[in-house]
């Protein structure tokens, strides 16, 4: 079966009406689940695992889709309007999709997310369908030692480019690291900064981190300061729409996040939580001045949310042709359809054909179908704005613990929401980034998994992190970013000293 014939072979498959319906409800459960903060596609997909025993292997995993990847749509919305994170991968989003809406540009921001996420989509599906094959066979080329030295160098561009001061940028991001090292520690077995704490066996929750750092501590700042709490004025339709400029700047980066997220999608072990922060890293680096980022920057708007929509659907590469899934999410769509006795592997497209392709060309359906659905919501969603906060607080709140309390079910998260959200209040007015701690506490386990792993495999030996190709030019990168401010520092004050 060639690709056309197989895409042709999906699309008939997909608008069967037994089929179409679910595909249709996936998405929308999945908006759903992605606005309501902290749920997140993680627990939906859990909750409506028990369902898929009652119909066909590809409508459960063509539903289960819809979810994913309707929540990446749905997770920009209250990480845009609320600073609150609707999804782990949408945490990036609030940086500057929050400070476009205080500006009165939410409507912007939320159609910047929509066809960012609509567009990495497709490139996502493309790339799925070109290089499917190709896509796992590169992905099985990346080592631990190429991982560790990729994160690594995002680490450092991040903390050092674009900053007035590096200083506090690494001890945000050794900060996040420590977090990160939170927990059991999973070679062997030892408790590390638990404190005796049960609760903290497995870690910091990554939602109530995200939650108390930017929704908890937004919401005391507004009560600290009443200027903050002018209610939104109405919003014309033609405000919603992106000026030409904005296209301009949104274009580019979001073909750049389609691009990382379609492969490091692909990637087992990434996952699109992972693309969403290296696209806001990478276009941060690049940008002429990465000082606007944070203050309302589209392109930290485009570029991450392109970038974990496509990951989104690559992910599903590796899942179905290697049998490895890139993240939790793709373990429990594996896990969904071993159930049916389905057996993802590279047989898989001429063992399964309706599955492969009908899945394939419903992530184009159903990517249309967000698309109809969401950009008429958009001046709902900003009609949120206008509601007084005193009213909105409150909701925020209840839907904050509801959310953080449903990914663990512990009352001890709700406590450590509210305890976090006090620490990056006061980070804030420090003027310490909050963003950087959660860069560093996402890639920090990943960093030392593969650290060890790499030096397992080199049985200690550093030089592995050289004589790999990937992994010294991440390294030369690396090194030449953190000479750059001192290089920058000499260079200041030879002008101060100059006559």
């Amino acid at each position: 079966m060639t690709t056309w014939e197989g895409l042709t072979f999906g699309i008939g498959f997909v608008l069967q009406p037994g089929v179409l319906i679910y595909c249709f409800l996936g998405v929308v459960l999945g908006t759903f689940v992605g606005v309501l903060p902290g749920i997140g596609a993680m627990a939906a997909i859990s909750l409506l695992l028990p369902i898929t025993y009652y119909i066909t292997p590809e409508a459960a995993l063509i539903m289960l889709a819809g979810v994913y990847y309707g929540a990446q749509y749905g997770g920009a919305v209250a990480s845009i309007l609320l600073r609150l994170p609707g999804t782990p991968q949408s945490a990036v989003t609030t940086l500057d999709g929050y400070p476009m809406a205080r500006d009165g540009r939410a409507g912007v921001a939320l159609f910047t997310a929509m066809a960012s996420s609509f567009t990495g989509s497709v490139i996502g599906i493309i790339v799925l369908v070109m290089l499917a094959g190709w896509l796992s066979r590169a992905a099985t080329a990346f080592g631990a030692a190429d991982y560790a030295a990729m994160m690594i160098l995002g680490l450092v561009a991040a903390s050092t480019i674009g900053t007035a001061r590096p200083a506090k940028g690494f001890a945000m991001v050794a900060l996040g690291l420590l977090l990160g090292c939170v927990g059991t520690d999973v070679n062997s077995g030892a408790q590390r900064f638990t404190f005796a704490q049960t609760e903290l066996l497995d870690g910091i929750n990554l939602v109530a981190l995200a939650m108390g750092l930017f929704g908890v501590a937004e919401v005391i700042g507004n009560v600290r300061d009443p200027d903050r709490q002018g209610v939104a004025e109405r919003i014309g339709l033609r405000r919603l729409m992106p000026r030409r400029e904005d296209l301009r700047r949104m274009a580019l980066p979001t073909l750049r996040g389609s691009a990382l997220g379609s492969f490091f999608g692909a990637l087992p072990g990434t996952g699109s939580t992972l693309s969403s922060f290296l696209s806001y890293s990478m276009e941060r680096r690049i940008a002429r001045q990465p000082e606007r980022f944070g203050n309302g920057a589209i392109e930290g708007v485009a570029g991450p949310e392109a970038a974990n929509n496509s990951a989104a659907i690559t992910a599903f590469a590796p899942t179905l042709t290697l049998g490895i899934p890139g993240d939790p999410i793709m373990a429990l769509m594996l896990g969904a359809l071993v159930i049916h006795g389905v057996q993802p592997g590279p047989l898989m497209l001429e063992a399964r054909p309706e599955m492969f392709w009908g899945l394939v060309a419903s992530f184009g359906i159903g990517n249309l179908l967000l698309l109809i659905l969401n950009l008429p919501l958009i001046g709902i969603w900003v009609a949120m704005l206008r509601i007084p906060f005193n009213y909105l607080y409150p909701a925020i709140l209840v839907f904050l613990c509801l959310g953080v309390y449903s990914v663990r079910g512990l009352t001890f998260d709700i406590m450590a929401v509210a305890a976090i959200g006090l620490v990056g209040y006061l980070l804030a007015l420090a003027k310490f980034s909050p963003a950087l701690l959660l860069l560093g506490f996402v890639l920090g386990p990943l960093i030392e998994t593969n650290l060890r792993r790499a030096f397992l495999i080199s049985r200690g030996d550093p030089m592995v992190f050289l004589e790999r190709p990937i992994a010294a030019g991440f390294v030369v990168a690396t090194v030449a970013l953190l000479l750059l401010p001192l290089w920058q520092a000499w260079r200041r004050r030879k002008a101060v000293s100059r006559p």
